[in-house]
């Protein structure tokens, strides 16, 4: 199903999901999109408005560090096509989903643009205070393993459907802002950025529950 929404339309829809748990339970809901759809500045947003019930947990932070990426097989071709499914620790990232799902609580990295790498445990799910747990990365919804089996965790996976020529031009937009040269901000847009959309956009919109264009 496809549905065109404003940011105060889904609000509200958490709003009223949020009012029907009980104490200690949480919905958890799984965003996912190709890079530059807009899934990071929709869950700030949803943050912004909902406080301190929410809580993002990105796939971002699950990014292979770049030490780790130089012991890679091909260690230049990891670091080209950094933010392609196998720079990821899918397989942690799956782990401790399921972990934090069963518990409702746990200790998850988030991202440093600016330093290049994940930072371990800064992100802390609290049981009984986080009720909307919001998951968000590219990948949630691709046939393959390990990432079939993250719908499983979701109540509900929702499919962000924004237009190829547009997440390009964030995504290059993106790259300049933090220091690209526009020749390599092409290329990598080009070689990896933009397949990597192309793979999502194929495979995903499918296995969503719902598939949401932002009005």
């Amino acid at each position: 199903m496809s549905t065109c929404s404003d940011l105060g339309e889904l609000v509200g829809y958490f709003e009223s999901k949020i009012e029907r748990l009980r104490q200690d339970e949480q919905f958890w809901l799984g965003i996912a999109g190709p890079p530059g759809s807009g899934k990071s500045t929709l869950c700030g947003e949803l943050l912004r408005q909902l406080g301190d019930t929410a809580i993002v947990l990105p796939m971002d932070g699950y990014h292979y560090r770049r030490d780790q990426l130089d012991r890679m097989p091909d260690p230049e071709e990891a670091h080209r096509r950094r933010g392609a499914p196998f720079t990821f620790d899918a397989e942690r990232f799956v782990t401790e989903l399921a972990a934090a799902r069963t518990t409702g609580q746990g200790l998850f990295p988030s991202f440093d643009h600016t330093a290049g790498d994940p930072i371990e445990d800064d992100i802390r799910l609290i049981k009984g205070q986080h009720k909307m747990v919001i998951v968000e990365g590219n990948y949630l919804l691709l046939d393959d393993e390990p990432w079939n089996r993250l719908p499983a965790f979701f109540d509900e996976t929702w499919y962000l459907d924004t237009d190829i020529a547009l997440c390009k031009q964030r995504v290059y937009q993106r790259l300049i802002a933090t220091g690209c040269d526009a020749p390599t901000a092409r290329q990598r847009v080009a070689y990896n950025d933009g397949p990597n959309a192309e793979l999502v956009i194929r495979v995903s919109p499918r296995n969503a529950d719902r598939v949401i264009r932002l009005a």
